[in-house]
């Protein structure tokens, strides 16, 4: 991200990639049960029996998922989800730096440049990450109340089953509307955050600090929310779907389109909105304090030596 360190010394790729993981690994714990939520929102309409549990709101989600299914399922799927967050936040933050460096032909990044960097870190980071994305969604979406036996027991057999019935394949199941989702979410996730950073710091409006870090990313996570939800909506339904019920990913969204209408591609959007701002909040200042202390740390032996 744009700006320096305390010591006005830039921190190394090892410690924006390892700051970045730990950061997104707080996030995640955190607000989890939110991503649980905005899950059941999304896949909700699928089942069209009258008997199914309806869901209504953020808050009524999460309440009624803990007292029907119990609150230990409001974080069902979440070692897929750090499993994701390490391959994935490390990699699309940690890198979008340096990858921004590689594009930039002045002395001062341009929109082209930071776009590319959003662009490629995030392409890269899908297809590494997509298959804890696919164990992480059909968790959350699982429900003991939909039969007797689910259809997965835990991470490690959600991976084995998976494996096995679908092929190596079915664990980049959806891999082409998460590309489009997250080459969306980066884009405008990190751009909108650097960009509104370094216009705070230059006017001086807000110093390097974690009110500049926090309005940032409070407007990084709605930008994004807004442009995100349709294909994060489709995203989710294509990847809980069972083999063969819908053809391709714009089946998919034909499907919702003529049997749900056009507000289909924004149910749970509040709760989207919710995950990805909160995310964005505890992530980013968590990423920010933890890479300037880490150089604080290494600055400190390198003057004991």
């Amino acid at each position: 991200m744009v700006g320096h360190t305390a010591s006005d010394v830039p921190p190394t790729m090892a410690v924006k990639i390892f700051s970045a993981g730990v950061a997104a690994c707080v996030a995640d714990i955190i607000t989890f049960p939110l991503d649980t939520a905005k899950v059941r929102l999304q896949i909700q309409g699928e089942c069209l029996t009258s008997s199914a549990i309806r869901y209504k709101g953020v808050l009524g989600t999460i309440i009624t998922l803990a007292k029907t299914e119990g609150p230990v399922k409001l974080y069902s799927g979440l070692p897929a989800g750090l499993q994701r967050q390490i391959s994935f936040a490390s990699l699309r933050i940690g890198l979008y730096d340096t990858v921004q460096e590689f594009f930039t032909t002045g002395k001062e990044a341009s929109l082209g440049s930071k776009i590319s960097a959003g662009l490629t870190t995030g392409g890269v980071a899908v297809f590494i990450g997509q298959p804890t994305e696919v164990i992480k969604v059909r968790l959350q979406a699982q429900s003991r109340l939909h039969g007797p036996k689910p259809r997965y027991t835990g991470t490690y057999n959600a991976y084995r089953i998976i494996a096995t019935t679908e092929g190596l394949t079915g664990l980049w199941k959806g891999t082409t509307p998460n590309l489009t989702r997250n080459v969306i979410i980066n884009c405008t996730e990190l751009v909108t955050y650097d960009l509104m950073k370094e216009t705070l710091v230059k006017n001086k409006l807000l110093a390097d600090d974690v009110p500049c870090h926090f309005v940032s990313a409070v407007i990084a996570g709605f930008c994004t929310t807004v442009l995100s939800s349709p294909v994060d909506v489709v995203k989710t339904r294509f990847v809980n779907s069972s083999p063969g019920q819908y053809t391709s990913v714009p089946n998919c969204a034909m499907m919702m389109l003529t049997r749900e209408g056009p507000s289909a591609f924004f149910k749970g959007f509040v709760p989207s909105f919710l995950r990805l701002g909160s995310w964005n909040i505890i992530m980013f200042v968590c990423f920010e304090q933890l890479k300037r202390e880490l150089m604080k740390s290494r600055q400190t032996m390198d003057c004991a030596t």
